[in-house]
């Protein structure tokens, strides 16, 4: 059995307060994207359950989500098979997409599918919190306001349908503590639910990612390419959540720009 988990974009992102466990309070858009890792699982030919991975740098497969949602779901289903489980990697890791996480949200859905485990959506919805904070949204995959850690979702009625999407990451990998560091939470003026339902065109002056800040200080690299964007005809370009991936929304058709010569992953994708 096989699956094609998609990444996403924020649209918006606000610090709003570091809570007692340490994990910080947030509120952002997520809006799913159609750039797709493959996800395919058989049964294992050892006997035990392997990963191969294929396509972009991923990291130690060893500690690999894919594993890790398998072994979680092990746990209280321990009749689940061995499995062998091939993972071919489009999107960037570590660059505000989500492509982990799809992974893992993945993972969980094809082992409840592919042996009718029956699990609920709810339930499905607590194994990704235990893999990751905006893990969850990938069992919903549809445009949500996220609040708390990534996990309360509220599924919106914002559309970028019949808009272009320009998505460059430029390789800078960025840790979760990274983006973390300096950042001082705070209640905006104007919440994103508000801003996200005016027209696109307000949301260059309105909305915010506040990870940009110390990013841009730290990776110029990172501020030029959304200037770039914005050079090129942009309605609407930010970094995408803890970064270093930015990207570019436009309403014309556009031919690749500068960038789209560098080494930088690039892409244009019509918006669903």
């Amino acid at each position: 059995m096989i699956a094609f988990p998609n990444c996403k974009i924020n649209l918006g992102l606000n610090i709003l307060a570091r809570m007692e466990n340490g994990f910080h309070e947030l509120e952002t858009v997520f809006y799913p994207v159609n750039i797709h890792d493959a996800l395919e699982i058989l049964p294992a030919k050892i006997l035990e359950t392997e990963l191969t991975v294929t396509g972009l740098p991923t990291g130690d497969p060893g500690n690999n989500i894919c594993l890790k949602a398998y072994h979680l779901i092990r746990k209280d289903y321990p009749q689940l098979p061995e499995l062998s489980i091939h993972l071919h990697k489009a999107i960037p890791l570590g660059a505000g997409l989500g492509g982990g996480s799809a992974d893992g949200a993945a993972m969980l859905q094809l082992i409840n599918k592919e042996f009718t485990l029956n699990i609920s959506k709810d339930q499905l919805f607590g194994y990704a919190f235990m893999l990751g904070s905006d893990c969850p949204f990938f069992i919903l995959n549809k445009p949500c306001l996220a609040a708390g850690r990534g996990e309360k979702l509220t599924p919106l009625p914002v559309s970028l349908s019949g808009y272009k999407l320009v998505i460059i990451n430029p390789g800078i990998h960025l840790g979760t503590a990274e983006a973390y560091k300096n950042i001082t939470p705070a209640i905006p003026r104007k919440r994103i639910s508000e801003i996200i339902s005016q027209p696109i065109a307000t949301w260059k002056v309105e909305l915010k990612n506040d990870f940009e800040k110390q990013i841009f200080e730290k990776y110029p690299s990172i501020k030029k390419i959304k200037e770039q964007l914005y050079e090129e005809g942009a309605i609407y370009a930010s970094m995408s959540g803890s970064g270093s991936t930015v990207y570019g929304i436009f309403k014309n058709d556009i031919n690749p720009g500068v960038l789209s010569g560098t080494d930088y992953f690039y892409k244009i994708i019509e918006a669903t």
